[in-house]
């Protein structure tokens, strides 16, 4: 039995084929999966996808990417009400929210990065939903993004921080687990983390698609933090030497699907043997049929197990059962 712990079986690649793909993915032994949102319409679509099926579970949040819409100076947050609420434009921001609990209403209607955030308390109801994700920082300049004059600024930055900050906020409030995207940018989110870390946090914390990074591997050691290792280990060498040294007991496996295809090779040794050059390029035999998909969890876990010299029963067990500490996922 695998786990596939980060998917996006909620975006528009797989409309019309979550049926195909899921069945496909319990075919070769992936009974369990979170879909993760994005944004409000994603996480919405995650939701909708985990109450249909069983073994399926909703992560709903804002990407840091999404904070550059909330960068703006405005005279009025009323262009930020997400669809569903679209009946209190003219009204003040706060009239939208479903109820006072989760954020203090008397900023809500001055401030967009508060607002984005409130769809959250009318999905997080659902018994389906098991994480706050994917969150987090990301310095990553995009060549294909919606936002128009987008750039990577202190500005940016300084929002998704704010936007960060008030998802850790809201995972703490309902006891939700978290799931953080660090990307290029490891000293603002340890810093975040550091300051805000709360022992409610342990083993219900993960760090998706984790950099190979000495110090992200400390903190999670220190902080009791899941590591999620993806496709990218199958042709990334230093992902492979990183995984060597990830404690079994922090390992959870993903495919952030539809994205980071493994790739395949010939034979193991060719790409442990392989040059940078021959792993940028895959150095495959041939290659999977995009997009990335759950099913492809077997592939990731197989190849870790011959990388760290463990059974592929062995990490599958370890590995789920991670993942089922991690977002609270146990029998009964």
């Amino acid at each position: 039995m695998l786990f596939d712990t980060h998917c996006h079986l909620n975006f528009k690649v797989f409309d019309n084929m979550v049926e195909e793909v899921v069945g496909a993915a319990r075919n070769n032994g992936v009974n369990h999966m979170v879909v993760v949102g994005t944004d409000e319409r994603t996480s919405f679509k995650a939701v909708e996808i985990a109450e249909k099926y069983k073994g399926i579970y909703a992560a709903i949040g804002v990407h840091p990417h999404h904070a550059y819409k909330l960068n703006q100076k405005i005279d009025s947050v009323g262009e930020f009400i997400p669809t569903f609420a679209k009946a209190s434009v003219g009204k003040p921001a706060s009239a939208a929210c479903p109820s006072k609990s989760l954020l203090d209403m008397t900023k809500w209607d001055r401030d967009p990065f508060l607002l984005d955030t409130y769809f959250l308390e009318k999905l997080i109801t659902s018994k389906k939903v098991v994480a706050i994700g994917e969150v987090g920082i990301d310095k990553h300049e995009y060549q294909k993004t919606k936002y128009t004059d987008y750039k990577v600024d202190e500005n940016f930055v300084e929002g998704q921080k704010k936007l960060f900050n008030e998802q850790i906020k809201i995972a703490l409030q309902y006891n939700k687990s978290l799931i953080i995207h660090n990307r290029r940018a490891r000293e603002d989110v340890l810093e975040i983390l550091t300051e805000v870390w709360d022992k409610k946090m342990e083993h219900k914390t993960v760090f998706h698609c984790c950099e190979p990074d000495k110090k992200l591997l400390q903190f999670a050691k220190d902080h009791k933090i899941f590591i999620g290792i993806n496709g990218d280990v199958t042709y990334y060498k230093e992902k492979q030497v990183f995984v060597k040294n990830i404690p079994l007991e922090f390992l959870v496996l993903e495919t952030d699907s539809p994205y980071l295809m493994p790739r395949l090779h010939a034979s193991f040794a060719e790409v442990a043997s392989a040059t940078k050059a021959e792993q940028g390029f895959g150095g495959q035999a041939e290659p999977l049929q995009k997009p990335n998909e759950p099913k492809n969890i077997k592939l990731i876990n197989n190849f870790i197990a011959r990388l760290v010299g463990e059974t592929e029963e062995k990490i599958a067990e370890v590995t789920t059962n991670n993942a089922k500490t991690l977002f609270g996922i146990f029998p009964g």
